[in-house]
């Protein structure tokens, strides 16, 4: 019986073939607005737990540098306009162990209960423990064995009700993972592409206009001082950070996401009814429209990111 004939390339074939696919990766769009969108929505930063986002951001913005409280910021000489995105998302930390392995969770400041933990209950999670991230699922109760039996709870599911899965099957398990008490958990961040111009993610519109930010920061040079703020969820303790330390200001914008349907962004800023620090002067909001907002499934439109660069870059004005 013959043997199966295999095709053979000639050294200089398959050279050429290894050029070839080089040049091609040359050309990927690596360093565009989309790719940059889609890069940061694949970050997770967990209020209070932000330094692998601060990680990323700070090779990404030249002559920034962090300071005491994990802000990213880069000041610009003499000018007195700040332009400021957060970071931060609400999620939930490990509350902790049993000594059957299973993990129980406890939430952040941020969204309120039961509309956030209600999309914990069975989905897929990113633990970051102290040896990197852990993938894991929150167990779904039975409705088949809980049917009927009145000792447990009718009402919604809470984060009190989830029971997280590493796949450990003791305590021990769980602490050679580098899990324990107080590490970050959050949705697992897969951003979804569809419609020709549209990202699907939680928490996608905060990234995507930190993404918008820092394009506009890059084409316009110093022209107004930009910081990556921490904790907003936490009464904007970052931005507070920032005000104290760089300022005073006498503008303040601030760019971050919210509700609204794609393609109705308004290129004007916004004032800002909420009082801030007096270092920050005159506060205005540009907010990229999110479908489904707050929700696993956020939707933004990159053609919204493109035109939100544009207003960032048209605010802070001529590059110096």
């Amino acid at each position: 019986m013959s043997r199966p004939r295999v095709a053979r390339f000639s050294p200089l074939f398959l050279l050429a073939l290894l050029g070839l696919w080089g040049r091609a990766a040359a050309q990927t769009p690596t360093d565009s607005l989309a790719a940059l969108t889609v890069r940061l929505a694949a970050m997770s930063a967990v209020t209070g737990y932000e330094q692998a986002a601060a990680d990323t951001l700070l090779p990404l913005l030249p002559g920034s540098s962090r300071d005491p409280l994990g802000n990213v910021a880069r000041p610009a000489a003499g000018a007195r306009r700040l332009v400021a995105c957060p970071m931060d998302e609400p999620g939930w930390i490990v509350g902790g162990v049993r000594p059957d392995g299973w993990v129980t969770v406890r939430r952040t400041p941020g969204l309120p209960a039961p509309l956030r933990d209600q999309q914990l209950e069975g989905a897929r999670v990113t633990v970051f423990g102290r040896r990197g991230p852990v993938p894991g699922v929150v167990a779904v109760r039975s409705i088949h064995l809980t049917r009927g039996r009145g000792d447990l709870s009718t009402g919604p599911f809470t984060a009190d009700s989830a029971l997280l899965d590493l796949g450990a099957s003791s305590a021990e398990e769980v602490a050679r993972l580098g899990v324990g008490p107080l590490s970050p958990v959050t949705l697992a961040k897969r951003p979804h592409s569809y419609g020709g111009h549209l990202l699907a993610g939680p928490w996608v519109a905060r990234r995507a206009a930190c993404a918008a930010v820092l394009a506009a920061a890059l084409e316009r040079g110093r022209s107004a001082a930009v910081a990556f703020v921490v904790q907003q969820e936490l009464s904007a303790r970052g931005l507070a950070a920032v005000a104290r330390r760089m300022g005073p200001f006498d503008e303040t914008l601030i760019v971050d996401g919210g509700a609204g349907e794609p393609g109705t962004l308004r290129p004007a800023p916004a004032a800002v009814s909420e009082a801030g620090p007096p270092e920050l002067g005159r506060m205005g909001r540009l907010t990229l429209p999110a479908r489904y907002a707050g929700s696993p499934v956020e939707t933004v439109s990159l053609d919204d990111v493109r035109a939100l660069a544009a207003a960032v870059g048209g605010w802070m004005g001529e590059p110096r």
